[in-house]
């Protein structure tokens, strides 16, 4: 389940992905793993390029399925895949595409992380309310998060006390900002200075889309509540706060 992509490898980071936003696994479930998503949702790298590859895809929505289907068996086999030797000191990123779509989802890597302590396990989230809950309180050290904006609960984002994340246009504007880029290494993220800013991707329809804007910036141009997402008929994807 867990991979390594061409601009994580570099740097020795591993990573393991579900499906971005939404869509319909094969058998016809239709889901949401990105409940909180934002402006983020018209300018998500995750649903171009190389993420849309069917063997890509395929491979997403097969680890989205293992969760739905029996998040007890997926968190021993994800714990029994974290305990390989090569993870020991190693770092995983979870969710270069997805997010924590569940409270037991989001409890579920915790256990994880409590169980292969020699692993930093880190991500990305706009699940602010959802970690501030239950994330919060009681991490193990080896759990690292970064709030990133674009999303719908940017505004219970407080830069004084959480660590953050935004995206620019280009590096000089990080600069201009006074923020920290995280281009030597993507842990610069969780294990670097914050605030932490993030080159937009080098994507034109996206970088004509987005402009001269931070993603914090759009967000707020924006009015607070609306979804990126929206209800249909037969929509199963997973409650807020029950199981996956």
């Amino acid at each position: 389940m867990i991979t390594q992509n061409r601009w994580l490898r570099p740097h020795g980071i591993h990573n393991f992905s579900i499906p971005a936003l939404s869509g319909k696994l094969p058998d016809g479930r239709k889901y949401v793993t990105c409940e909180q998503a934002g402006v983020c949702a018209r300018a998500c790298y995750a649903r171009t390029g190389t993420f849309r590859f069917p063997q890509v895809l395929a491979k997403h929505e097969r680890n989205l399925a293992r969760i739905l289907d029996d998040l007890d068996q997926w968190t021993a086999d994800i714990i029994d895949e974290l305990r390989a030797p090569k993870f020991d000191g190693a770092a995983l990123r979870v969710h270069d595409a997805g997010d924590y779509f569940s409270d037991l989802y989001l409890s579920a890597w915790l256990e994880a992380a409590r169980a292969t302590p020699g692993t930093l396990i880190y991500s990305y989230t706009k699940e602010i309310s959802r970690f501030e809950r239950i994330a919060a309180p009681n991490a193990p050290e080896n759990f690292r998060w970064v709030y990133s904006y674009g999303g719908r609960e940017d505004h219970l984002i407080d830069p004084t006390r959480h660590r953050v994340a935004d995206v620019f246009p280009t590096e000089e504007a990080i600069a201009a900002a006074g923020w920290h880029t995280n281009a030597a290494t993507d842990l610069d993220a969780v294990l670097g200075p914050s605030p932490v800013g993030m080159r937009q991707n080098h994507i034109p329809h996206i970088q004509r889309l987005v402009g001269d804007r931070t993603f914090r910036e759009w967000q707020a141009s924006r009015p607070r509540g609306r979804r990126a997402v929206n209800r249909g008929p037969g929509d199963t994807r997973p409650p807020k706060s029950g199981p996956p």
